[in-house]
């Protein structure tokens, strides 16, 4: 089974900035699709960010457009959620889940692994 693990959650301000990441197996990774995704206490799972196997193809939701940017580091496998402005209703629990196609990423009942999460917790 493989696993995703994702770090660089914790308690901030509204207004501060955080980064998270993901990193997975080398085997996993390549050409792999990525999806952020967050689920707020008492709240459904949602999309935040997807990026592409190569980088060059970007989305978001249209909560975080324009605050936050997904980014990915193919050399070293990682998957990188940096968010800016961040709001108290950006607190969630923020995973990272990947997909062999592009089709699947948009579902996230789809995507074939996923992480435990790491919480975000934005205070006002």
């Amino acid at each position: 089974q493989v696993q995703l693990a994702e770090s660089g959650g914790g308690l901030v301000q509204a207004g501060d900035s955080l980064a998270l990441s993901c990193g997975a197996p080398a085997t996993t990774f390549t050409n792999y699709i990525f999806v952020w995704a967050r689920q707020a206490p008492g709240k459904e799972r949602e999309f935040v960010a997807r990026i592409s196997g190569s980088g060059a193809l970007k989305s978001y939701a249209d909560s975080v457009r324009g605050r936050f940017s997904v980014s990915r580091d193919n050399a070293n496998n990682m998957v990188y959620l940096h968010m800016n402005n961040l709001k108290p209703e950006d607190t969630a629990v923020y995973y990272c889940a990947a997909a062999d196609k592009l089709e699947k990423s948009y579902f996230l009942e789809a995507m074939d692994y996923w992480g435990k999460g790491t919480l975000v917790i934005v205070s006002s």
